[in-house]
């Protein structure tokens, strides 16, 4: 899969920060990914909070966009506590 990447850390709120890194890329299958992830970080550099989207087009026109939200755990491990899956298929019109 060919990627490119961006990191764009931002101010968080209070003693966080956030930092977005997004990849695009097409894989063998011809399909178009994005995976955008964006991170809170404290500030030991310990990470606390992810929410990963991850949106792929297919060369038929069909869309999956998986969205997960994870927490770090006390032992330090993060855990998801939210995921989305939307498919849209060419020509729907989400009616």
């Amino acid at each position: 899969m060919t990627e490119t990447g961006n990191a764009t850390p931002t101010e968080g709120e209070g003693d966080l920060e956030v930092v977005e890194v997004v990849t695009t890329g097409v894989d063998e299958d011809g399909n178009v990914v994005v995976d955008d992830v964006v991170v809170m970080v404290d500030q030991e550099g310990h990470v606390v909070a992810t929410d990963e989207t991850i949106a792929i087009e297919t060369p038929e026109g069909d869309v999956l966009v998986d969205e997960t939200f994870s927490v770090a755990g006390e032992d330090g491990e993060l855990r998801p506590v939210e995921e989305d899956l939307t498919v849209v298929e060419a020509g729907d019109s989400g009616d």
